[in-house]
């Protein structure tokens, strides 16, 4: 009995024991920056720290490989990484070069693998890849000084890796800007040593134990990036143009119009969570909607309304792509200027096609006739439309909105809707009714 009792407390020891070593476990929190810097990355990186605080994790470690991005997602980045609690790690296993540097001389420790670098943050224009005006570099070097003072790094080397006109005795003279190699890196204290791989920087500082904890994107992450495939964005343009065709060739609320809304919100949404799609944007988006709408309904005809509904809406879905400051695209990179541009070109020429070859064949669809009315009601048959009396037949009137080729007469001091046989009449001109037939009057010009 006795030995029986020992037994049990030697097994409740261990376990308590075991228990305690995995809660004492620290934790090491990884994700990857490899890819150019944009909003969709300063979004994965936000979502990463933020799960990681979730998890209380001990230290954040951060797989670099970049040639760098938009200037304004690497300062949201480099601020996060400032003002992270936990203590945060890079390990740049290629390059961090421009924006990539900015955000590893933001970390605690830098470690570099064999044949890695680091610098080169000159920052360039987005469209010919020459070096942006002077207020840019400012504002880059102004970072990188601020960011090396932050983390007791040489502000005047950091400085040097943007602009090639400063000199940084026994290090670089003015031909070029710095761009460091391993060596060069741990000499003048830009990394904390040579690495292979995660594992042996973890061994080296005592975290070979550590549970590693890998950043994963949740569902509705890879949704939205699912929606931000440029062939995805096409397909959704293709339906906002033909849905709002086929709504305002059909006057009311229904399929269309549901079909372009959402089609509208699976393309804004995404690309206002990743911070590119702004509010003034989507504005511009929607106001060229109803533009459209208050030209084929209340303006007959085509003109300026019709011009510039169509420049907002086609000119909201190409800006909400892109990562521009309003109207400065000087560091939007040339090939997502240019994507951006073909999406939305592309979408709009399908869908204009996709409306001259569809519209003839929605009346022949079963499931369609049951929405719409397909048949004919030829007056041979017996069926006849007339708001008017007869007596309007033949009476003079003028025209008192002009006529493109629709619009309003007056007769006998009333108001009529009216339309013309295709000629434009305008204000003033005198007309004659020659059909009452249907909710508009059919008028033709008066010859003197």
């Amino acid at each position: 009995m006795t030995r029986f009792i020992f037994l049990i407390l030697a097994v409740f020891t261990i376990s308590t024991s075991f228990l305690g070593a995995q809660q004492n476990r620290k934790k090491v929190f990884t994700f990857a920056i490899d890819e150019n810097i944009d909003p969709g990355m300063n979004r994965r990186v936000k979502l990463a720290m933020d799960q990681a605080a979730a998890l209380k994790a001990d230290v954040i470690l951060i797989e670099m490989d970049t040639y760098g991005g938009a200037v304004t997602d690497a300062d949201e980045i480099r601020t996060r990484i400032l003002e992270s609690k936990i203590p945060v790690y890079v390990f740049i296993n290629k390059d961090a070069a421009s924006a990539g540097a900015l955000i590893s001389i933001a970390c605690d420790s830098i470690y570099m693998a064999p044949g890695a670098s680091i610098g080169a943050a000159t920052v360039v224009n987005g469209t010919d890849g020459t070096a942006a005006p002077d207020k840019y570099q400012s504002y880059m070097r102004s970072m990188m000084r601020s960011t090396a003072e932050a983390t007791g790094r040489n502000p005047q080397i950091a400085e040097a890796m943007v602009d090639e006109k400063l000199v940084v005795p026994g290090i670089s003279d003015s031909s070029s800007v710095i761009t460091f190699s391993v060596a060069e890196a741990i000499q003048n204290g830009f990394c904390e040593g040579e690495y292979s791989s995660v594992k042996e920087i973890l061994t080296a500082q005592g975290l070979q134990s550590a549970e590693i904890i890998a950043y994963e994107e949740k569902t509705v992450d890879t949704i939205i990036s699912f929606f931000l495939s440029p062939a995805v964005s096409g397909i959704l343009i293709l339906l906002i143009i033909g849905g709002i065709y086929f709504e305002l060739q059909t006057p009311g609320i229904g399929f269309p119009l549901a079909l372009a809304v959402t089609a509208a919100l699976l393309y804004f949404i995404p690309y206002y969570l990743n911070g590119l799609a702004e509010n003034w944007e989507i504005l511009a988006f929607v106001i060229g909607i109803i533009l459209l709408a208050v030209e084929f309904f209340v303006i007959p005809g085509f003109g300026v309304f019709g011009v510039a509904g169509i420049v907002l809406t086609l000119g909201g879905l190409v800006l909400g792509m892109l990562p521009n400051q309003a109207f400065d695209f000087e560091l939007v990179p040339a090939s997502q200027l240019f994507g951006a541009l073909l999406t939305v070109i592309l979408a709009a020429l399908a869908a204009v096609g996709m409306v001259f070859w569809l519209t003839p064949k929605v009346n022949e669809w079963g499931a369609f006739k049951h929405l719409t009315l397909a048949s004919t009601q030829d007056r041979a048959q017996g069926f006849t439309s007339s708001t008017y009396s007869k007596d309007m037949l033949g009476k003079i009137g003028t025209v008192h909105s002009r006529l493109r080729p629709s619009g309003k007469v007056e007769i006998d001091g009333e108001i009529y809707d009216a339309y013309s046989r295709g000629e434009f009449l305008d204000q003033g001109e005198s007309i004659e009714v020659i059909s009452t037939e249907g909710t508009s009057l059919r008028v033709k010009k008066l010859e003197a």
